[in-house]
């Protein structure tokens, strides 16, 4: 089996209320990192999967109604804190990303997307339809800027759906299958639906476990552990709470009985680089 390297880079963090995050916790505004994650494939190379938060989001949400996103959810975001400054001082330059996986088009999932100009994008039909089927308005009620993910992406964006569905290892019960999104078995893409529209993770081996980066199925891997899910009002804000909830119970079934797989959310503190 192929084995990927990979590590977790924070671009940014947003901070909004502990409660709406976990159900029954405080009011406590707290910060949540946005992770990214940077994979080596031996002969793809270097894979990104989600870009949190960049200059154009900054941008983006400069002029109402989309300014109105970082009233609700204020952003922290330094120059510096940019994924593509962050891989440059690993000595890594956009250009080399080869492939960006999109777990879903929220803004803090996109919002470094326009730095990787060259790489070939993979994301859901789904979500792209779902983005791109709204109006502005109703578009950002949902969490979603469409200038970050704009129209012309299509002549680089290949859809998740598209790869070949394949059995999961067993390792990864009760999730059954996912999409071979390079054809070797190196990185499947496994739908974890609830949270938005076309919501996945990405599953691959590296040298010790299996390593299933859950995106934003989960707030953090206490939650996972728990399952304890956000309060309703805000899973249905933005996504399906039965969907939301069904899925958590997943993770946490996995997580329950499979402790050599490593689970990793989206916005977790405990995984802060």
């Amino acid at each position: 089996m192929i084995e990927l390297t990979w590590r977790l880079i924070e671009a940014g963090h947003c901070i909004h209320p502990e409660a709406s995050t976990r159900t029954g916790a405080s009011m406590a505004r707290c910060e949540f990192p946005a992770l990214v994650a940077l994979l080596r494939h031996p002969a793809r190379g270097w894979i990104l999967f989600d870009t949190g938060y960049g200059e154009a989001f900054m941008q983006a949400t400069r002029r109402m109604p989309e300014a109105l996103y970082r009233c609700v959810t204020p952003v922290r975001l330094s120059a510096q804190q940019s994924a593509v400054a962050q891989l440059h001082r690993l000595g890594i330059k956009a250009g080399d990303i080869g492939t960006v996986v999109l777990s879903h088009l929220h803004g803090d999932h996109v919002g470094g997307l326009a730095d990787f100009g060259d790489s070939k994008v993979w994301c859901s039909h789904e979500a792209w339809q779902d983005m791109h089927g709204r109006s502005r308005l109703a578009a950002l009620a949902r969490g979603l800027l469409p200038d970050l993910v704009p129209l012309r992406l299509q002549d680089r964006l290949t859809y998740i759906e598209s790869a070949p569905l394949v059995r999961l290892p067993a390792e990864l019960a009760p999730f059954a299958a996912g999409h071979d999104l390079f054809g070797d078995g190196s990185l499947l893409a496994v739908a974890l639906p609830g949270h938005a529209a076309g919501h996945f993770g990405v599953c691959f081996r590296n040298s010790r476990q299996w390593v299933f980066l859950v995106a934003d199925a989960a707030w953090s891997a206490q939650a996972i552990t728990d399952n304890v899910p956000p309060p309703g009002w805000a899973t249905a804000l933005l996504g399906d709470t039965r969907l939301y909830r069904a899925t958590l119970a997943d993770l946490h079934r996995l997580a329950a009985c499979r402790s050599g797989v490593l689970l990793v959310p989206a916005h977790c503190r405990s995984f802060r680089p």
